[in-house]
């Protein structure tokens, strides 16, 4: 996968009071979140921009009092995937 460089101002890396080698990392965090929040992306796709496990994810969004975006459709594929496991 291609990456993309973004210039991000010092003034930002003074507000988030983070060391410059975190800053690529925590634009992937803040972006992964809100695309999430926008319903543009998955869990699992937040969790892989981010670097991350699907149940560190959730945890971060719970952090930040975002609710986890689960349908009924994702019902029935747990429940699909729990009766094909037993």
């Amino acid at each position: 996968m291609g990456e993309i460089c973004v210039k991000v101002p010092r003034d930002l890396v003074r507000i988030l009071k983070v060391r410059d080698e975190d800053i690529p990392k925590l634009v992937r965090l803040y972006l992964a979140i809100e695309l999430y929040r926008e319903g543009k992306v998955s869990l699992g796709k937040a969790a892989e921009i981010v670097g991350v496990s699907k149940w560190e994810m959730m945890e971060i969004l719970a952090s930040k009092n975002i609710p986890i975006q689960y349908d009924v459709e994702d019902l029935k594929k747990d429940i699909k995937t729990l009766e094909e496991m037993l």
